[in-house]
């Protein structure tokens, strides 16, 4: 058995740019779901606009890589106003009803023929992080022991996770200022809050803002990463990884969702690197399953680690279970 390999591959994911990717786009949804209330099942949507707002800008209008940072961030905005306008004075479930509709919009758009001259269709775009890798300051990879990162990924990796201390400062500040204690009274009992004289409205369309915001830098990382952009990346799939991911590390905690996503995607690598390995070895019979079939059986048992974990520990790891105990208005 290839230990190494399989450790290895299972160590990298603990921070790699799709862990600091989906770990962003928690961070932002935590804002949404722990803190507010927020039932957004579109998160996949600001993490989309904001990568194709970047290579749109820089691809297919040939403008600078910072000009398409800007497109992307406002682009995240623009889609807060325009979900949270017509759905958050209703009940909750209609913005969740909304966001995984729109999610779905949004990248249909994106694969649209008519639109492809600048979307690239369902080929996505490539050819916009030039100028991103012009900057990486690393010439050579990094080797430590079974770990082995390029240079390319290294940069990635630092970027992001200044991006992950950057947005978990903005939290823990936002969470702990007048603004934030409206923000969670809201989550507890929005009439109360009402009552007071305070704009619901308002507070939730400023923490959807906020949350869209943080989350679409993850958009970018998985972007840059790959440098490439695919709108079959931003599928309705995504955001219930991001559920997941807060849910694991627990709603309405700072460190939360950085701490699901190492998590998940340590299990999720290690199974999926162990089982065609113990298949290929022959300690578990191909009648019992196939090299093939490993990938799906390995989402198979996170979803019942998930499932388990909602019946006896729902709160997460580091959560309280009045996290999520939400209202439902």
């Amino acid at each position: 058995m290839p230990w190494d390999i399989i450790f290895g591959v299972s160590l990298e994911s603990l921070f790699n740019a799709s862990m600091i990717a989906y770990a962003l786009a928690a961070i932002g949804l935590n804002v949404h779901f722990g803190y507010t209330g927020l039932l957004n099942f579109g998160q996949s949507a600001f993490l989309g606009v904001a990568a194709y707002g970047l290579a749109m800008t820089v691809s297919t209008f040939g403008l600078p890589f910072w000009v398409g940072i800007g497109v992307g961030l406002a682009g995240a905005v623009v889609l807060a106003l325009l979900l949270g306008i017509p759905t958050l004075r209703l009940r909750a479930d209609y913005l969740a009803i909304v966001t995984i509709a729109a999610s779905e919009i949004i990248r249909l758009l994106y694969r649209s023929v008519t639109l492809s001259d600048w979307t690239g269709g369902s080929d996505g775009l490539q050819s916009f992080s030039d100028d991103f890798f012009a900057l990486n300051p690393y010439s050579s990879p990094l080797e430590v022991g079974i770990i082995s990162l390029d240079a390319r990924e290294l940069w990635v990796i630092t970027v992001g996770w200044i991006l992950i201390a950057i947005s978990l400062l903005i939290v823990f500040l936002a969470m702990r200022s007048p603004w934030g204690r409206v923000i969670k009274a809201i989550r507890e009992d929005e009439d109360a809050v009402r009552s007071l004289g305070k704009n619901v409205v308002s507070y939730k369309m400023q923490s959807l803002i906020l949350g869209g915001v943080l989350g679409s830098l993850g958009g970018f990382i998985l972007a840059l990463s790959k440098a490439a952009v695919q709108p079959d990346t931003f599928g309705t799939e995504f955001t219930f990884y991001m559920y997941t991911i807060v849910i694991l590390g627990g709603a309405a905690r700072v460190f939360g969702p950085v701490v699901g996503s190492m998590i998940f995607w340590f299990l999720l690598a290690f199974i999926n690197s162990l089982l065609p390995e113990l298949i290929k070895h022959g300690y578990m019979p191909e009648w019992l399953m196939k090299t093939s079939q490993a990938g799906p059986f390995g989402y198979i048992l996170v979803g019942l680690g998930l499932v388990l974990l909602l019946i006896f520990r729902p709160q997460g790891i580091f959560g309280d279970k009045k996290e999520v105990m939400l209202d439902g208005r």
